[in-house]
């Protein structure tokens, strides 16, 4: 189900600027069906006065063809990590429920909010942004869409975001991405995920898991939703399209090997489409990209320690107890473990410098995860399994989050099947070229 299939933000700003559609009823229809009982845990505030406000306001705009951007009247959802005036940021955690409510918007909310867009509420998440498969035991876990009869984890910790946009109910949502927490559950949830570099965008107002390597992302079902997007957010205007041939670099080793049938099936046969139609596709090692694997594998990571600096607290309080099982046994095992992070920080400059010797002009494509959406029942039961499954989730993601390289799953297995992911990732800073190439291979 989706509120205008199959429209995305750019076709709906076009019909409500057409007068097709009226900017009011677009967003108390998607109110309505975050209410509904398919957007169960989905969301866990929901912004009604404030959408009707802004929805009006560019209804007005509108009708005197005074459009501030080519997403005015669009809703659009924020993960609830973000601070939205009025509202208490929760974090997805129970510890935080008597915090005062925000008394501004988070710098990344203010930039929607200046291009008319139409915020309609904060979306759930992993608590503290703190897992890769998007479980929530406070607030619900929300539903992916993209199973067939057994419920199936939705991926995290930007569950909330993933799932408003799969059902349709927003066609933009911003999530965050520290691990993989954008474009694991794009490619669980069947959608768009665009994880920026590294300060690309403001964090001002955002509860942060790991600074290092914390960054804003943007969830969509088309590419020139996510570059509109990224130009709200990044500045600028919406940039042209280049025609400089692609290539693509397949690693050799466990990125591939390591897969499930189901993921490396579809990757596959996308990359056999695309080079049926001209694309460069050579597959090689990456020497950075091995290394960073490694230091991360014989190491604390950087996201450990800085969640453990932050949130460790918790384990010497009663709060804790209130804290997600997985959580606390993710910070009691960075306790207990020896050794800390020092030689992943010690190792970091040089290895981004290497990838992007390594890469030049050229875009790294694998799967996004090695495996599908895991069933969602026997995770809550086996503590073990759910530690397992978390980990091997966040294995190809996280070794690019830590070489600092932007990306961008795009959706590749059949639908219903329980998400796969074909993953764009290029060296640090080259974000626009990475979005014209994911525009470009959309579109083949």
């Amino acid at each position: 189900m989706s509120l205008y299939p199959p429209d995305d933000g750019i076709a709906i700003h076009g019909r409500l600027a057409a007068g097709d559609l009226d900017a009011l009823d677009v967003a108390e229809r998607a109110l309505r069906f975050a209410r509904g009982p398919e957007a169960s845990g989905t969301f866990i505030t929901l912004t009604q006065d404030r959408a009707v406000e802004e929805a009006a306001a560019a209804r007005g705009r509108h009708a005197t063809g005074r459009a501030r951007s080519p997403l005015d009247g669009v809703p659009v959802a924020v993960k609830d990590l973000f601070d939205v005036a009025g509202t208490v940021t929760t974090a997805g955690s129970r510890t935080r429920a008597a915090l005062p409510p925000a008394g501004r918007d988070a710098s990344v909310v203010r930039l929607l909010s200046a291009a008319g867009m139409v915020c309609v509420g904060k979306t759930n998440l992993s608590e503290f942004a703190f897992s890769g498969l998007g479980v929530n035991p406070h607030f619900g876990t929300p539903k992916n869409p993209n199973g067939a009869d057994v419920p199936l984890v939705p991926g995290g910790s930007s569950s909330g975001s993933a799932v408003a946009v799969a059902l349709g109910i927003v066609p933009i949502a911003i999530g965050t991405d520290t691990s993989g927490s954008v474009r694991v559950p794009a490619a669980f949830c069947g959608v768009i995920g665009y994880k920026a570099s590294a300060g690309r965008y403001g964090t001002g107002g955002m509860v942060p898991l790991a600074p290092t390597l914390d960054s804003v992302g943007i969830f969509a079902t088309s590419m020139r939703d996510v570059i509109a997007t990224d130009a709200v957010l990044a500045g600028g205007a919406v940039p042209a399209g280049e025609r400089r041939p692609i290539n693509l670099v397949v690693p050799r080793g466990e990125l591939l090997d390591d897969c499930e049938p189901e993921v490396r099936k579809p990757f596959e046969a996308r990359l056999e489409l695309l080079a049926s139609q001209g694309v460069k596709i050579e597959e090689r090692s990456l020497p950075a990209l091995e290394a960073a694997t490694r230091v991360l594998v014989e190491n604390a990571t950087i996201v450990e320690a800085e969640a453990h600096a932050r949130y460790g607290h918790l384990l010497r309080s009663s709060d804790g107890g209130q804290v997600d099982r997985g959580i606390m046994r993710r910070l009691a095992g960075f306790a207990a473990r020896p050794g800390d992070a020092g030689p992943v920080y010690e190792a970091m400059r040089g290895l981004r410098e290497s990838i992007a010797h390594e890469l030049g002009d050229a875009f790294v494509a694998c799967p996004t995860v090695r495996h599908t959406a895991p069933p969602l029942g026997p995770l809550l039961v086996h503590e073990r399994l759910y530690d397992e499954a978390n980990r091997r989730t966040l294995r190809t993601t996280m070794p690019f989050s830590y070489l600092g390289m932007p990306g961008v799953s795009l959706p590749i297995g059949a639908r219903g099947a329980g998400g796969a992911g074909l993953l764009l990732s290029a060296a640090p800073g080259r974000d626009r070229a990475l979005l014209d190439c994911a525009a470009r291979v959309e579109a083949a």
